[in-house]
């Protein structure tokens, strides 16, 4: 048995698996992250600005030495002078007023070339810089060359001696000298330039981090954290009080949060309220049950009197019991259809108002319906719309109707056919909607005004005209009392109003 790793065919391949898990995990983190990507976003910009700084710098350290180095040929081409008018030229050897890295030095006075320092020949190649003309672009491009430059290269500089306006010197030197202070100011300023990214990039970095990727992720985590139990009210996000962007982020998700956490309130209502009704659904409907046996014996009673209460009361009865099994099916959220046959509209308000008991109330009821208006709907549909309609009226004037203000009651119901659709209008003349039931008028639960009320009429009244491709719509409101429209659309043969 081989105990060697290295050794093993399938070795190989386990560490290269790990080494890519190890560097998709370091990519994901680098660029998947709000941390990463901000640490990425500092190192290139740190590194674009030491490139930005760098080379304009090293250009500039390149100018102020071959500037330095024309400074200290002039000197010598002064000594060279001097010594040669004392007659000590001979004392003072070319070598050591050169030094060790300038070749030669001359002058260009009066349009004559004169040679005043000469090493001797040297055989290398040449490069020429004339500071009287370079521009930056120039030193830049210049500086890169030097450094790229290779060894035993010598540069010519052509310059023009401070205050000798009238005169160019002309100093041959090895580059290598350039290159290698080049080379120890280029690490010098790597060093510090390092030093400093170092420093300000980790300031900006930790003053982002903290300032906004804390907060956003912050605001993620609150996101994540209500996701998991949207039901409970302590896991809505704790404003910070910040006025910016992220603050007013924090606040619409505050706002979502609370709106969420009320609809799943009113739906755990609403699921209560459902498990209530079926529960009671059962036994009421042995109640209608029993309740229509007694009602239909009614109806055929010998009393005209007897017998017409006894057809109200099979038809009431029969609408109980259809009303009962609609509300189980509305509980399981299931659609139900229309089922249209042609309905006379003047006879389907009519029957709603019975129902809503006007001829017997404090209401002056009024129905201006033309006798002559029928349209293809479902009949219970329809007289549950008005019926809501009709009892939300009586309620909003029934505190008017017992002051006696000196103006009676009025409910009235009129319809015209426009355009394909009935428009059936039921008008009252009492106080009007307040503004809390305006804003939330077709809200379940929100919408009623009225102590103990649910709000529920309307809603499901708009639903059924909606279910049959119409609307409920409130059209005016005020003082002077309220208008609601009922629009069905027209499926079938009408007569003229």
């Amino acid at each position: 048995m081989n105990a060697n790793p290295s050794s093993d065919p399938g070795a190989a391949p386990g560490v290269l698996r790990r080494t890519a898990r190890a560097f998709t995990g370091l990519f994901r983190a680098l660029f998947e992250s709000l941390p990463g990507q901000l640490l990425v976003i500092i190192v290139v910009m740190s590194a674009l600005g030491l490139v930005l700084v760098y080379f304009p710098a090293m250009a500039s350290h390149r100018l102020d030495w071959m500037e330095r180095q024309v400074e200290l040929a002039y000197r010598a081409s002064l000594a060279a002078d001097v010594a040669e008018d004392s007659g000590r030229i001979a004392d003072m050897t070319v070598e050591r007023l050169l030094g060790e890295q300038m070749i030669a030095v001359s002058f260009v006075r009066d349009g004559r070339n004169e040679l005043v320092l000469y090493r001797g020949q040297v055989q290398a190649n040449q490069v020429q810089t004339d500071l009287r003309k370079a521009n930056w672009m120039d030193h830049l491009f210049d500086t890169v060359d030097t450094l790229w430059a290779p060894d035993g290269r010598i540069l010519r500089i052509r310059a023009m001696p401070q205050g000798r306006a009238d005169e160019t010197i002309d100093l041959i030197i090895y580059e290598r000298e350039l290159k290698r202070a080049l080379g120890a100011y280029s690490g010098r300023l790597l060093v510090y330039f390092t030093g400093v990214a170092v420093i300000l990039g980790g300031a900006i970095y930790l003053a982002m981090f903290f300032r906004f990727v804390q907060p956003m992720r912050r605001l993620g985590g609150a996101m994540m954290h209500f996701r998991d139990d949207p039901g409970d009210p302590t896991r809505r996000i704790a404003l910070s009080g910040s006025r910016n962007e992220i603050g007013r982020a924090e606040e619409e998700l505050a706002r979502m949060q609370g709106e969420i956490y009320q609809a799943l309130q009113q739906r755990e209502r609403l699921a209560a309220l459902g498990e209530a009704v079926a529960k009671i659904n059962h036994d009421l409907r042995n109640v209608l049950a029993s309740a229509q046996l007694v009602s239909d014996r009614l109806a055929m009673d010998s009393d005209e009197r007897v017998r017409k209460m006894g057809e109200r009361l099979v038809r009431a009865v029969d609408r109980g019991v259809r009303l009962c099994q609609a509300t189980l099916e509305y509980g399981r959220a299931e659609d139900i259809p229309p089922q249209r046959r042609p309905v006379q509209i003047r006879d389907l308000v009519e029957e709603a108002a019975e129902d809503a008991r006007l001829s017997e109330g404090s209401v002056e009821w009024l129905n201006e319906v033309d006798a002559m208006i029928e349209i293809e709907a479902d009949p219970d549909h329809a007289h549950r719309i008005l019926l809501n309609l009709f009892r939300n009226a009586i309620q909003a004037m029934s505190a008017q109707a017992m002051n006696a203000t000196g103006s009676p009651a009025r409910l009235s119901a009129s319809a015209q056919l426009q355009q394909g659709q009935l428009h059936i209008w039921v008008r009252d003349n009492g106080p009007g909607l307040p503004d809390k039931a305006r804003a939330n008028l077709f809200k379940a639960f929100t919408g009623s005004t009225r102590k103990g009320g649910t709000g529920l009429g309307l809603t499901i009244a708009r639903e059924l005209a909606r279910g049959h491709g119409g609307d409920l719509v409130l059209v005016k409101t005020g003082d002077e009392g309220t208008v609601f429209g009922v629009i069905l659309p027209v499926t079938a043969a009408e007569g003229a109003p």
